[in-house]
This record gives C-alpha cells, structure tokens and sequence, in this order.
C-alpha cells in the first residue's frame, strides 16, 4: 500500500495486456487501503484498447476522464468523451462498454467499481463468458475460467443422484 496514492501521479502496474488491447493500471484504491471499493487509474497510449468489449454482471462501474479524449462504445454506439466526463455502468446488457484512444495523445481515466464476488463478465463480441471468483481487479488466486456461450449444456447434463447410504 502507497502512503499516498494520486491519480496524477500514480503508482503503474506493468502492463500484461496483448498488442492492440495494451493499457497500464495504477489501483489507487488498494493503494489507499479500500476494502471494498475499487478505483483504478488507466492510461492509453494512442491506438489503444483497453479491454475487450464487456459488461459486469455484478459490480457497477464509473469511469472519470482525467485528460484526453477517450472513444467509449456502448449499446448506444461509440462516441468521444471529454475530460471531466462522468459515465456510469450499470449492470447487465445495459452497462456493456470498451474504452478506445484513436487519438494522438495519451488518455487517462478513473474506474470506481464495487468490489463484490463472485463475479461474471459477459463478452458479446467473443460470445464468452468469465467467471472470477473474486472482485473485479487486478488477477488474484481462485477462479478465472473463461467459457464460449455457445457451448452451453442443460443442467442436468451429466448429473446422476447419489446411491442411498448401504445400498
């Protein structure tokens, strides 16, 4: 944890992203000592992504543009943002939402999220599905599974009751 944590200056992760899709994260919310807040500042070098396209099914987010100017797709389309701009994410298919610099200079923003697990990620543009079994954030122990919607099964596939106790 940082004595002082800034979203000026903050404290980058390195960044483990594939090409295209590359960012760096500061948690300044950890850094801080947040338990159950989530707050983390992104930086996007010019054509770049930060993530795919995705919505949360269990944590909302808010995203604060610090400097420059973001593309953000949504459901609604894609559109550019402004610096101060204030958009939120609610959850489920109406929360979906990618950050993108098509820009020449480096975006900044913030991401406040609610910090609750377990926690499901769909991605439409992939047809997955995530599966983590902590909060949202950088990667802890414990479940990360992604799955392909499409090879979804019954629930009762596979399943067999149990054998009553002494035959």
């Amino acid at each position: 944890m940082s004595e002082r944590p800034n979203v000026f200056d903050p404290a980058f992760a390195p960044d483990e992203e594939p090409s295209g899709f590359q960012r760096r994260r500061a948690t300044v919310g950890e850094q801080a000592g947040a338990q159950r807040l989530g707050a983390s500042v992104f930086e996007l070098e010019p054509r770049r992504t930060s993530s795919p396209y995705h919505g949360h099914l269990g944590n909302e987010e808010l995203l604060v543009v610090l400097a420059g100017r973001p593309t953000l797709r949504t459901p609604a389309g894609s559109r550019e943002l402004a610096p101060g701009e204030v958009v939120a994410f609610r959850l489920g298919d109406e929360g979906l939402h990618q950050v993108s610099n098509f820009g020449q200079e480096t975006v900044r923003y913030l991401i406040v999220s609610e910090m609750r697990a377990p926690e499901v990620i769909v991605y439409p543009d992939s047809g997955k599905l995530g599966a983590y079994g902590y909060p949202p954030g950088p990667a802890c122990e414990g479940l990360r599974e992604f799955h392909v919607r499409e090879a979804k099964v019954d629930l009762w596939k596979g399943e067999t009751p149990p054998e009553a106790p002494g035959g």
